[in-house]
């Protein structure tokens, strides 16, 4: 079923049997509920999902199935076992460049949707019906096509999943999240003013360094402040002034920490992006260059666990938060075929497993081993961690070193369904084999082979995860399945956020066990689709309660209704803050 905007108001439907139907915008929701409902199992194609599914979603309309054309098309125009030249044509660069659209942060539930079709009038020049057998044909003769069908598959799942929860949003306490706000910064100040607990940091750490006018936000500045008391750091990272022994280091930390929280989440975040209970960031499958999401607006990949206590499940609904343990390494022995680190991996706690086989003497050593393996260290005791894992798990590391040296010699690697990275373009691709490089040209060769190194795995895992989310949004339906067809998607178990190896999903309470059930299945199903026999698992940590802190609980995360309700501005506010040590 493919749609298409040829004029502004209108749609034009291109049916299966090749009829094509025309009607107005406002009619389109009731035309593809009508052909939802009629249980035919439709595959939507159309030019971009944020074009298209806010407006269904906004009038209650799910879709199961799309083909989002503007995602596979960056997958294909990328993937090495595809044709290039069959892209060739007068619309390829429109479709290289044609962006997703945005919401605009809170106010995204409250905008027309027609109004969302007015931002760029390029897209309706485009040409669906061309682009969607370009991409068949591309399809059809790519090398292998199966793993490629099924990336296609996932991504355009995975646009599915985004916009349903920018729509049904992320569960929000605006009165708890003042009150943590409050804990840790004091009351909210006056415009322009610093919170009263930053200024006294501040002061604070001024008078121990006896800089008065110190800048703690400029590195030059807090270098020389800090020379001036007898210390020498190279650097004023976080992790390099933790080092220094000086009764200035732990409030300058703090206000780091807390500067950060002001800035990133604090009043002006909370007014920005959360209304009606509900927090709408901009989901952006297939945002980063290795497939993994991206988000636009209100850092929804990066909220801090201070604030989780904010995030609370609706009376009558629970919070179901699943991550996968070691996820990146798990997809490594996969792709590789070392069943040996397979068999590592199958107590649950893979770096405990490389301790019990002998490759390395703690579980320190193995997270130190693999990080440095996937990341290219080579010396220091990460190299040397990465040489006990080379002799036990060859294949493994062999996997890696020969992306390494791809990318070194400015080469395209791809991840396990077939998604290309990109192609350097610095200087050292022309260099010709009989000249010499310069040291400049050799870091950013071996940079380059770093990357690739990261990104076959990297990539292969955000592949098995969008497949999970892929799966699970089914199950999640078809859980709720005791309502009708157009009921909306916020009413049954949704997903509402996906960071990664992480999910959250919305439930009614009486359904909490079941999704639990479902998330690990689908998680099962996701190793099996990919990997096939291969022998690895993908455990899963999963916890049901009333907010997201509840996953923090050590083992104690069915917190009861009572207490949540206790979770007021005042009872927060009682709760005793966290001060920097002295």
């Amino acid at each position: 079923m493919l749609l298409q905007r040829r004029v502004p108001g209108a749609v034009v439907a291109r049916l299966d049997d090749g009829e094509m139907v025309q009607l107005p915008e406002a009619q389109l929701p009731r035309f593809v509920a009508d052909v939802e409902g009629a249980g035919a199992g439709p595959r939507w194609v159309w030019d971009d999902t944020t074009r298209w599914y806010p407006q269904l979603l906004a009038a209650g309309v799910r879709v199961q199935r799309c083909t989002d054309l503007r995602l596979v098309h960056r997958v294909l125009r990328r993937a090495p076992g595809v044709d290039q030249g069959l892209f060739a044509g007068p619309e390829t660069t429109a479709w290289d460049e044609l962006q997703p659209l945005s919401g605009g942060g809170a106010s995204r539930a409250e905008e027309a949707p027609e109004g969302l079709f007015d931002l760029q009038p390029r897209a309706l020049l485009l040409d669906v019906d061309a682009e969607h057998d370009r991409q068949q044909a591309a399809l059809a003769a790519a090398s292998p096509p199966g793993r490629l069908r099924l990336l296609t598959a996932a991504e355009s799942a995975g646009a599915l999943v985004a916009a349903e929860m920018t729509h049904a949003g992320l569960p929000w306490r605006a009165d708890a999240h003042e009150a943590l706000l409050a804990a840790e910064l004091g009351p909210q100040p006056p415009a322009g003013q610093p919170p009263a607990v930053l200024a006294a940091l501040l002061a604070d750490a001024r008078a121990a360094l006896g800089a008065p006018s110190l800048n703690p936000d400029s590195p030059a500045d807090l270098l020389r402040a800090l020379r001036r008391v007898g210390l020498e750091p190279p650097d004023t990272r976080s992790g390099t002034l933790s080092q220094l022994a000086h009764p200035a280091v732990p409030l300058l930390l703090e206000h780091r920490r807390l500067s950060r929280l002001h800035a990133a989440n604090g009043w002006r975040w909370l007014t920005e992006w959360v209304r009606d209970g509900r927090f709408r960031p901009d989901h952006l499958p297939g945002g980063v260059v290795s497939g993994r999401w991206a988000a636009q607006g209100g850092g929804a990949l990066s909220v801090p666990a201070v604030l989780r206590p904010a995030v609370v499940a609706d009376d009558g609904w629970r919070l179901v938060i699943a991550d996968v343990a070691q996820l990146e390494p798990r997809v490594l022995a996969a792709v590789s075929g070392d069943v040996d680190l397979a068999r590592a991996a199958a107590g649950g706690d893979l770096y405990q497993g490389l301790v019990d086989s002998g490759a390395v003497a703690t579980r320190a050593d193995a997270k130190l081993a693999v990080l440095g393996a996937m990341y290219g260290a080579t010396a220091g005791s990460g190299g040397r961690m990465v040489e006990h894992l080379a002799r036990r798990y060859p294949r493994a590391v062999e996997h890696l070193e020969l992306a390494a040296a791809a990318g070194e010699r400015g080469e395209v690697v791809s991840t396990w369904l077939g998604r290309g990275s990109p192609r350097p373009d610095g200087s050292w691709t022309q260099q010709a084999p009989d000249v010499p490089a310069t040291d400049q040209e050799l870091r950013e060769r071996r940079s380059w082979g770093r990357f690739t190194r990261n990104f076959v795995v990297q990539g292969s895992a955000a592949e098995w995860a969008a497949s999970w989310v892929a799966l699970l949004r089914e199950e999640l339906w078809r859980l709720g399945d005791s309502g009708p067809v157009e009921q909306p998607v916020e009413r049954r178990p949704h997903l509402v956020l996906f960071l990664h190896d992480e999910v959250l999903v919305h439930t009614p309470a009486e359904l909490a066990d079941e999704v639990a059930a479902a998330v690990r299945a689908a998680a099962e199903r996701a190793g099996r689709l990919l990997y096939g026999e291969f022998p690895i698992t993908f455990p899963l940590d999963v916890h049901v309660g009333r907010t997201w802190a509840d996953a923090d609980d050590d083992g104690s995360c069915a917190r009861a209704p009572a207490e949540v309700s206790a979770l007021t501005p005042a009872a927060v506010a009682r709760a005793p803050r966290r001060t920097p040590p002295r």
